[in-house]
């Protein structure tokens, strides 16, 4: 049987230099599977969270996108109703014949000068084109 030395000096309290040229370290098999197994561990931990994560991020921007929506529906509302204003008020006959009289100088035609010009109201495919090959009535008498 070995003697087991001691690891101090019993006169001074130091340590013994202690010689481990002689051990051969070994590679233990279980350490690199606990290493997969910790890893396969993390992997399925980071999963479950985006799995669990991801619903309320998509709801949370299908809300934003929404809302934006909302909003910008209501001022092309908006905009749609004063550009409907703006289009009344150009299409007012009283300040088109008044910029017609003051700006241009334009004056109303004589009843005699006035030519009233009709459509007929619904024409075969083909009669349209013979309609405008055929001189119109009193046009050029």
């Amino acid at each position: 049987m070995r003697v087991r030395e001691p690891l101090f000096d019993e006169t001074t309290l130091t340590p013994r230099a202690i010689d481990n040229s002689q051990i051969v370290r070994e590679r233990d098999p279980r350490s690199n599977r606990d290493l997969w197994l910790l890893l396969v561990l993390v992997a399925a931990m980071v999963g479950a969270f985006v799995l669990y994560a991801w619903p309320s991020v998509k709801l949370r921007q299908t809300a934003q996108a929404r809302a934006q929506m909302s909003r910008e529906r209501e001022r092309l509302l908006e905009e749609n109703r004063k550009l409907r204003l703006e289009k009344a008020s150009l299409e007012n006959l009283r300040r088109i014949e008044s910029i017609a009289v003051k700006d241009l100088g334009l004056l109303a035609p004589a009843p005699d000068q006035v030519v009233v010009v009709e459509r007929p109201r619904s024409l075969p495919e083909g009669s349209q084109v013979a309609a405008a090959k055929e001189p119109a009535a009193g046009v050029g008498n």
